[in-house]
């Protein structure tokens, strides 16, 4: 019998397809098509692709795997996306907090850059976010920044996915004098990332009330182009809606209609000010909103009608924008739960923005406003292997009675314990495998003391 039985072992091992990964948790939960989530579940995966997605017995049955993690105190869950950043500015983390954004922008963030940003500061602003949000369960970021190559290596070097474009703006900026030399730059970063299997490259235009109608044409050409995605602030502030209204005739997202900004695939952070015509032009045109409720409450801009835009089909994801004054850290958890409750208190309807939504908006709602839910998002056959594992242990985590609620309301960015992107293990057990943490954390303090010198 014993024979008989390394046997048939023998023999289902040599059937089993061979997989890199094996990951198996109390629970699964894949955000596919039908929302499936798996108990006793397994997810395997080889190179940077997942190969497999169900039941623990069913996947061991199928594959063998060189490595794998058994976690059934944890759940297993797409890694986050977070559709709107500024990741170098952690090392602007709390310059300046508690008024509104055009005093903070011109007194502060407009200055402090103009003294302080150079590549290395980018490099290492980058990896302090790169470290903060790897550890909090984001597997992808988009960001709107300078030198965004410099952003782009430090990304790759962490092992994230990013979504990057260069900021294109009507004054100097600390890498480009001109709009034009900005551009020229985006489409030599278009160039250089555009197969990369880590890096999104992208057009970013600031805003509206920061480039001229030339301008806005032209990133638009250029977005088109080379088929990449245009970012772009949205619609944040009453005085912005006030403004164009009274100097153009039409709110923001009629003007940008209007120069056909939207005539391609599109991501417009905040869309706080939006009324029924701009809703119904940004579902014609395909946007994608990037939901900041943590910066949208900071600097008092408002609540984005994140119900109606669900409603009516628009993508919708959750963006932290970036520390210094309008959100101080870079958590989805914390965006996931707001996103949530804001809805709730605004519209006086309890049911809004369910848990499955703040959820969806956190993963595969995210990957869709960006153009990217092809690749990521969701535990699919197929898709890139962008896993978080999440304990369910903590005295916050227990007991548990629905997942999504427990996901969007009890559990935090501290609970996530493993992330993998694209098939590469970068954080195990709460420690970051790509960054050097003790590095990362003393040269911010080290810029720290440096920027309380240069605005004094």
């Amino acid at each position: 019998m014993r024979v008989l039985a390394v046997l048939l072992f023998v023999a289902w091992h040599l059937q089993a397809e061979h997989v890199n990964w094996i990951w198996t948790a109390r629970y699964v939960v894949t955000m596919d098509s039908t929302r499936r989530v798996i108990e006793d579940g397994a997810v395997a995966v080889m190179g940077e692709r997942i190969v497999g997605v169900g039941k623990r017995v069913e996947i061991e049955r199928r594959f063998t795997a060189t490595r794998r993690f058994d976690l059934p105190k944890s759940l297993i869950a797409p890694g986050l996306v977070n559709t709107h950043t500024h990741a170098a500015m952690s090392l602007f983390r709390g310059i300046a907090n508690d008024m509104p954004l055009e005093d903070w922008l011109k007194k502060f963030v407009f200055p402090a850059e103009t003294k302080n940003l150079s590549p290395e500061f980018v490099r290492w602003g980058t990896r302090l976010a790169c470290l903060e949000m790897a550890l909090s369960g984001t597997t992808t970021f988009t960001d709107m920044y300078y030198f965004e190559d410099v952003v782009a290596q430090a990304t790759k070097e962490a092992g994230l996915r990013g979504v990057l474009g260069e900021t294109i703006i009507s004054f100097p900026s600390p890498d480009a004098s001109r709009p034009e030399d900005a551009l020229q730059f985006t489409e030599k970063f278009i160039k250089r990332f555009r197969n990369d299997q880590l890096i999104v490259p992208a057009v970013a235009p600031h805003a509206l009330f920061t480039n001229s109608d030339k301008t806005l044409i032209a990133s638009r050409a250029l977005a088109n182009r080379y088929g990449v995605p245009l970012l772009t602030h949205l619609a944040e502030t009453r005085q912005e809606r006030q403004k164009s209204e009274s100097t153009r005739g039409m709110s923001p997202v009629c003007v940008l209609d209007s120069l056909g900004v939207f005539n391609g695939r599109t991501l417009g952070a905040h869309g706080v000010w939006l009324d029924d015509n701009d809703l119904r032009i940004l579902k014609a045109r395909g946007v994608g909103i990037a939901h900041c409720p943590s910066s949208n409450t900071m600097l008092a801009s408002g609540v984005a009608p994140v119900t109606r835009m669900l409603a009516m089909g628009i993508s919708v994801g959750l963006g932290t924008d970036g520390p210094a004054g309008t959100n101080n850290d870079f958590n989805l958890f914390e965006e996931m739960d707001l996103a949530s409750k804001l809805q709730k208190v605004t519209t006086g309807n309890p049911k809004a923005l369910a848990a499955q939504q703040a959820f969806e908006m956190a993963t595969i709602q995210g990957a869709n406003a960006l153009g990217i839910e092809k690749e990521t998002g969701s535990i699919e056959i197929g898709k890139r292997a962008d896993l978080i594992s999440v304990r369910l242990d903590a005295p916050h985590a227990v007991p548990l009675y629905h997942i999504y609620s427990q996901l969007v309301y009890s559990l935090k960015g501290c609970d996530v314990e493993n992330v993998m992107v694209n098939g590469r293990l970068i954080v195990h057990k709460r420690e970051m495998l790509t960054l050097d943490r003790r590095k990362v954390l003393a040269k911010a303090a080290e810029y720290g003391l440096h920027l309380v010198g240069s605005l004094q």
